[in-house]
């Protein structure tokens, strides 16, 4: 790394301060509020001329702050006592102090160090932030040996095991082979995923850097990425894979059919699952020791392999707290996997893509897009680089992608809203035509009507994220099975099935939506090639409403490219989704969405830029569900509830029962329904966690899920 030096600088005069006087006595109990960090970030900046160190070690507590050249200024001591909240240990002793180091270790001299000066834009903020988690890390790792220590001193805990990327190739191959002797897919699809195989471990050869991995739905995608991964892991002699989801259910599929494979030969460690679901099956199997080491290497990511979600890797790294930031520095030297790529918000994709191809660049990684339906992110490079970012010109691993979508047509898609919109009643006589059907909707309310509408009809089933997560997999379970046995099975559903979710239906209806939530659904439909072609039916609803506005731009997008290609779009052509995200970036300008966010990464504001870059806006809640099918897992959380209250380890286990919702204003009827769970700590009350009330009329429906009052009768709880 370019910072090795500013790095061990850092790690030398971090807690500078905690050798003056005044912090001897707060070990005596005598002092409080004192600032020992300033000090070391002081001598780091006036005599090493290192900002890198200095800004790092004055967060190392209280996060980074800022890198332009005027809180430079305000580092010096004269500015800091005045006003300054936190007592300060300047006296003579950081001078003397700094003499020892230099006698004992010999400290580097001033020619050591890069002249960087400010810390603006995002590669120098990204450097920032690499030195700033291998600092905390080491910290936090420190204290810990502290705590775990005994008599003989400190203890610190055993490193994670290694990639070997080599002997996990081997058996992700076999794995594979095993797979296409046993799969129910048509010979067209078995070849489908041989091709794509094959060029992926030609491509994993390549130097590492930028790639798109464009693969059609059910081509073997998710075992082909890792194939690539642990082969371009072994020929350029990379530590770790990272695969980065946006949904739950996509990761927790994932990472069950990996560990399945890797962990009987390497291990349960070797692969880290770091979401809010983690851990579940765990305490189902009643491993707290094992739970535990989980939760540890979590923090710092100390896995050969690691599964978690957009949110938490991309929000961290453009975080300025230490706990999120002190895993960053593990992604040198590794292979970061996207999947389902389409799913970036419009508005942080420049910002994103800045900050991915500068840590391509100075960590050594190679950061991969996987999906369907590949965003034209490179028509964006030139906007790009004026972020500060480098040109972001990724390689296609999938040569062969054009052929492999050609021979994956399993669907025929037939655009009904030519015809005009249809009414609600309409959709529904159309799904009662059909034995086998799933149906998807932009909006709860939507799926609602559509379900009550249907109800009583034979194999009727409803998704959406009304449903707990328990729910939902339980839901999922029984839909595959009906239509593994050939019998009637009618889902209704919201955009929540489109991503990662392994169905296999005859027939798709899908509201005009964004044209990748189109290609998605067809992925649900034939999606084994068993049938010569399976039938996408997208349609129009009088009541046209969306989600919110960027999802209704996207959907304008793609009815206007319908209409330019005289209503005809042929869902297996990459050309397609290339015309599609151009129209797409042209119309919602994503140069002009996040104004504060550019404006923070220009003037180097890491607190700003974290308050900025957020990948989930919305204001949400979570509501514990009365689910039937974990009646013992509910009531023992009302137990807990009760008495002692709620604590982490409470709301951990309570999330495969809880709905999410956006957080009602504050004199909406939905209140009435709610109260909020009781706390641990001083029997506070909570803001983020409700139960429901039992109010006549409004519980949780066994069929589809949670309903709150509001002013009509019931408020859609959460877009899925």
């Amino acid at each position: 790394m370019p910072w090795q030096e500013d790095a061990r600088l850092a790690g030398w005069l971090h807690d500078l301060g905690k050798y003056g006087e005044l912090f001897q006595r707060r070990l005596q109990g005598l002092e409080h509020g004192l600032d020992h960090w300033s000090v070391g970030a002081w001598i780091a900046l006036r005599d090493f001329r290192s900002t890198l160190a200095a800004v790092c070690i004055q967060g190392h507590h209280i996060g980074l702050q800022q890198g332009g050249k005027s809180a430079f200024l305000s580092m010096s001591p004269d500015r800091l006592v005045t006003g300054h909240p936190l007592r300060l240990q300047w006296t003579g002793a950081a001078d003397e102090l700094k003499a020892k180091l230099e006698e004992d270790l010999g400290l580097p001299d001033l020619h050591a160090f890069r002249k960087i000066g400010a810390l603006v834009g995002p590669g120098l903020m990204l450097e920032a932030r690499l030195l700033f988690s291998a600092l905390s890390d080491a910290d936090f790792l420190d204290t810990e040996a502290h705590f775990q220590g005994d008599t003989s001193g400190k203890r610190f805990r055993h490193p994670g095991p290694l990639l070997e990327p080599d002997r996990a190739l081997r058996l992700v191959l076999e794995h594979i082979a095993g797979l296409a002797r046993e799969t129910h897919a048509s010979e067209g699809m078995r070849a489908v995923r041989e091709i794509l195989l094959r060029d992926v471990l030609v491509s994993a050869e390549r130097d590492p850097g930028l790639f798109t991995f464009t693969a059609p739905t059910g081509s073997g995608k998710t075992w082909a990425m890792l194939a690539f991964a642990l082969a371009h892991a072994r020929r350029h002699g990379l530590q770790r894979v990272v695969l980065a989801v946006p949904y739950l259910s996509i990761l927790e599929q994932t990472a069950k059919v990996y560990r399945d494979v890797l962990a009987p030969v390497f291990g349960e460690e070797y692969l880290l699952e770091h979401h809010s679901l983690a851990g579940m099956a765990e305490d189902r199997q009643g491993d707290p020791e094992k739970e535990r080491l989980r939760r540890l290497h979590s923090e710092n990511w100390d896995a050969p392999m690691v599964l978690t979600t957009n949110v938490q890797l991309l929000e961290s790294l453009f975080s300025n707290r230490p706990s999120a930031c002190r895993k960053l520095h593990r992604l040198e030297k590794s292979v970061i996997l996207f999947d389902e790529a389409q799913t970036l918000p419009l508005g942080l994709a420049l910002p994103t893509l800045a900050g991915l191809s500068q840590l391509a660049s100075k960590a050594k990684c190679s950061i991969v897009f996987a999906t369907a339906t590949q965003p034209a992110y490179h028509s964006l490079s030139a906007q790009v680089l004026g972020v500060g970012g480098l040109e972001w010109r990724p390689i296609e691993a999938v040569a062969s992608s054009d052929a492999l979508f050609r021979r994956c047509r399993r669907v025929t898609p037939s655009w009904e809203l030519a015809q005009g919109p249809w009414e609600l009643g309409r959709l529904v006589e159309e799904i009662r035509g059909h034995a086998q059907v799933l149906c998807i909707v932009n909006l709860k309310r939507h799926a609602l009507e559509l379900t009550r509408s249907l109800r009583g009809e034979p194999g009727l089933f409803h998704l959406s994220t009304n449903l707990c997560p328990a729910h939902r997999r339980s839901v999922l379970e029984r839909i595959r099975a009906r239509l593994r046995a050939g019998e009637r099975c009618r889902l209704v559903a919201t955009q929540c099935v489109e991503a990662g979710v392994d169905l296999d239906f005859p027939v798709v209806f899908r509201a005009l939506g964004p044209l990748e939530s189109i290609a998605q659904a067809a992925g649900r439909c034939n999606r084994e090639g068993r049938l010569e072609t399976g039938r996408l039916r997208v349609f129009e609803l009088v009541d046209g409403a969306y989600p919110d506005d960027s999802y209704h731009q996207a959907a304008a997008a793609a009815r206007g490219l319908l209409v330019e290609r005289r209503w005809s779009l042929d869902l297996d052509s990459p050309e397609i989704y290339e015309a599609y995200y151009r129209r797409l970036f042209n119309l919602a300008r994503p140069e002009a969405r996040s104004p504060e966010l550019a404006e923070a990464i220009a003037a180097g504001d890491f607190v700003e830029v974290a308050k900025q870059y957020r990948l989930i806006r919305q204001d949400t809640i979570n509501v514990l569900v009365p689910y039937q099918g974990a009646v013992p897992e509910y009531e023992a959380l009302l137990d807990l509830e009760e008495s002692p209250g709620i604590k982490v380890e409470w709301m951990r286990k309570a999330q495969m029962l809880a709905v999410a919702c956006f957080r009602p204003a504050s004199r909406h009827p939905a209140w009435g329904v709610l109260k909020p769970a009781r706390m641990s700590f001083k029997r506070l009350e909570s803001d983020e966690w409700f139960l429901l009330n039992d109010v006549p009329g409004w519980s949780y429906d066994e069929d589809t899920g949670l309903s709150l009052p509001d002013k009509q009768g019931a408020l859609p709880v959460m877009i899925a």
